[in-house]
């Protein structure tokens, strides 16, 4: 016997599905929804219902962008140098570098990282793409902005070994000890990385 509504069962489950949402999470949510106005769920009904319909992959970057566009705008932006890119794991991480304001390069979106556990090889990323970027758009700098992982710097160290023949700069970025944090609580990795990146005052 269903101790809650079919249709709110249903709904628990499929949110619980979702990374990162359990179960408590999944019913708080459900809740909310069917306390609040009906127009919530129906705005919400309706943004997933678009989802795949409004949206793709940029054909170069591998970004996202709207089902309208031919490319992603900050490929097709003037502005942008294309001979300056940074190669990211996935397409939010690109958000995150744009939030700086800092750069003004391009994107390359991997579509993941290296993970032999998880049965992803180089070939299931997008890495044919980018060294036929390098060659397209005579790209000067690759910047390897994955993560600080097992996974990221084995995918950073692939692409270096990828690209090495090619008469291209190829940088990191920096590791360290973030804004605000205290000495005795970073872990040695950090701590060395910091130590390597040190800079000239």
């Amino acid at each position: 016997m269903n101790l809650l509504p079919q249709a709110l069962e249903d709904l628990i489950e499929a949110l619980g599905a979702l990374p990162g949402v359990g179960s408590r999470t999944a019913e708080r949510y459900a809740y909310y929804l069917v306390r609040h106005d009906p127009a919530k769920a129906h705005q919400l009904a309706a943004a997933l219902t678009d989802l795949h319909s409004s949206i793709k992959y940029c054909p170069k970057t591998f970004a996202l962008i709207d089902a309208s566009e031919t490319v992603s705008p900050l490929y097709s932006d003037s502005r942008r140098d294309k001979q300056l890119v940074a190669v990211v794991a996935e397409p939010l991480d690109i958000v995150s570098l744009e939030k700086t304001g800092v750069f003004h390069g391009t994107y390359h979106v991997l579509g993941g990282l290296v993970s032999p556990i998880d049965g992803v090889g180089p070939d299931e990323l997008h890495i044919r793409e980018l060294l036929q970027r390098i060659d397209e758009d005579n790209v000067t700098e690759i910047i390897l902005a994955t993560n600080a992982s097992v996974e990221g710097e084995s995918t950073a160290l692939y692409i270096q070994q990828q690209i090495s023949d090619r008469p291209v700069k190829i940088s990191r970025l920096a590791r360290g000890l973030p804004v605000g944090a205290d000495l005795e609580y970073a872990d040695q990795i950090t701590l060395s990385r910091a130590l390597e990146g040190r800079q000239l005052l």
